[in-house]
């Protein structure tokens, strides 16, 4: 990825491929700025793809009283829901009430009528014990008063992040993966300057505005004391299941026997998610964060608690991933769960850093970046906020041999490339799984993808979803792909090994030995 074909100057920098850096050069871009973008790995590499997966509006915050910041989660949630269906779909969610369990039947129904209320419409529902095993077979039905049924929404995090991404090269963003930057300086009476570099060498460029959206790692390039705010990276891991091992249709949320806080077990891609952990995370950021087996003790009392007969053991495993979230901390002594989940933004002049944030409302933390910069701008009018994020798919028929389900999906995680994904490959399936050879293809040659974990990590989720990391799978991909990814055969070898070690640490259970 050469660097010679960038500008010297931009008007915006911004640093990290996460949600909330594509984000901002997704707006900026669609505000007339020109817009670069680089990441230190790959797209979503961090957090963004090792997420629970939900766009939710946020009933947390309305327990707490924060009826704004909910009103804005269930908009945004409600846009994306109307955009990009097939990329962001509505799940119904099932809350548990049991004898001396908080919060009650009476108590949660509340809180739903003013969550529909928000949503503009009619969600929830009670579900009375002798209903419960028809939405969740084998759920623990010893002191159950009740359940009550509502609705929020379940995506693909790394592809929104891709979706919003192509948007933003759309409108004239340019963007580069595994390009960090080096240093970012302030010289006096000139513009900030940014130092680029990856394996094609070293660039220095200019910004009139640099945005540092780089999630747990924000606080290496503040060049100001923030007092006694500071990022406070914690850790939520979580386990994938064979849905045949672990059937539930619906996403089940209750209250962790040990400490109360909130798990859920959901479906996704064909498989079952159970999470998540809060945790302090001590580790080196520059290491990939991985679960521990304090954390597998955890979710496993957890999955006994609710459905003891399932029996599910370590051999059950498909998968593991942690994401580091970037919570925003004053003190530091409260517990990770008691933590703040708000987007704070620091501005120093030009270098504007954001952490923290929801998933869900990526957009309007772009929005509030930008307007806070927007004195570096002689004028700055960003898109109206009723515009659609996404381009909507080509108009074409659904070809006879893929299904529904797999088109819905195709066409948002696509949307207007839809037709070249089309034509790039095979209209077969991936065996085990819904995704077709052809967006394996598509990927390979217009994605991006350096690494084989690129491409089974974040392009697509193989890797999580068929066992052992999808290992039976890489000869046929080695076949099919060679011309694609133009690797050499010492090439892929190469990255056969640094994927299946990578897979091993970081996406799969830790030994059972190994220390909390």
């Amino acid at each position: 990825m050469s660097l010679a074909d960038l500008a010297p100057h931009y008007d915006v920098i911004v640093i990290g491929g996460g949600i909330t850096g594509v984000g901002v050069a997704r707006e900026a871009a669609a505000a007339g700025l020109d817009t670069l973008l680089v990441e230190q790995r790959d797209y979503a590499w961090g957090t963004s793809s090792r997420s629970s997966k939900m766009v939710h509006g946020g009933l947390r915050y309305l327990a707490g009283g924060h009826l704004g910041l909910t009103r804005n989660a269930v908009r945004e949630r409600q846009r994306l829901l109307a955009q990009v269906p097939g990329l962001v779909d509505p799940m119904r969610y099932v809350m548990p009430h049991y004898r001396k369990g908080f919060p009650g039947p009476r108590l949660f129904r509340n809180v739903l009528w003013l969550y529909d209320l928000l949503a503009g419409e009619r969600q929830r529902q009670r579900i009375d014990p002798i209903e419960i095993h028809q939405w969740l077979p084998g759920l623990a039905t010893d002191g159950l008063k009740a359940a009550s049924a509502f609705s929020d929404a379940v995506t693909d995090d790394a592809r929104l992040v891709l979706r919003v991404l192509e948007e933003a090269r759309a409108l004239g963003a340019i963007t580069r993966n595994y390009t960090r930057a080096t240093r970012v300086e302030k010289p006096d009476e000139a513009p900030w300057t940014v130092t680029v570099a990856n394996n094609a060498g070293e660039s220095t460029l200019s910004a009139s505005l640099v945005v540092n959206a780089t999630g747990a790692w924000a606080e290496g390039l503040w060049r100001e004391d923030h007092g006694r705010e500071h990022i406070r990276p914690l850790r939520g891991s979580h386990l994938l299941v064979p849905f045949e091992r672990l059937p539930v249709p619906v996403s089940l949320t209750l209250p962790h026997p040990d400490d109360r806080r909130p798990v859920f077990i959901f479906p996704w891609l064909g498989q079952t998610v159970i999470g998540t952990t809060d945790l302090d995370h001590d580790d080196d950021l520059a290491l990939e964060p991985r679960t521990t087996q304090a954390e597998i003790t955890y979710l496993f009392r957890a999955i006994e608690r609710a459905f003891p007969g399932a029996g599910i053991t370590r051999d059950d495993i498909l998968s593991t991933w942690a994401g580091v979230r970037p919570v925003v901390t004053r003190n530091n002594r409260q517990s990770p769960s008691a933590e703040s989940r708000e987007h704070v933004i620091w501005d120093e002049g030009g270098l504007i850093s954001v952490a923290g944030g929801k998933l869900t409302t990526f957009r309007n933390i772009a929005r509030d970046v930008l307007l806070i910069g927007s004195p570096r701008f002689r004028e700055l009018v960003l898109q109206e906020e009723d515009e659609p994020i996404f381009r909507p798919p080509s108009p074409m028929e659904r070809p006879w041999s893929i299904p529904h389900l797999t088109w819905r999906r195709l066409r948002g995680h696509y949307g207007p490339s839809l037709g070249e994904v089309l034509a790039a490959g095979p209209l077969e399936a991936v065996p085990g799984t819904g995704y077709l050879w052809a967006e394996l293809h598509w990927s390979a040659r217009q994605e991006s993808v350096v690494h084989l974990d690129d491409l089974l990590l974040r392009r697509t989720r193989l890797g999580l979803i068929l066992p052992d990391g999808a290992r039976a799978l890489l000869p046929a991909l080695r076949q099919r792909l060679s011309a694609d990814l133009g690797w050499s055969d010492d090439d892929w070898q190469a990255e056969i090994e640094r994927y299946l070690h990578l897979w091993r640490t970081a996406y799969y259970l830790p030994d059972e030995g190994e220390a909390v």
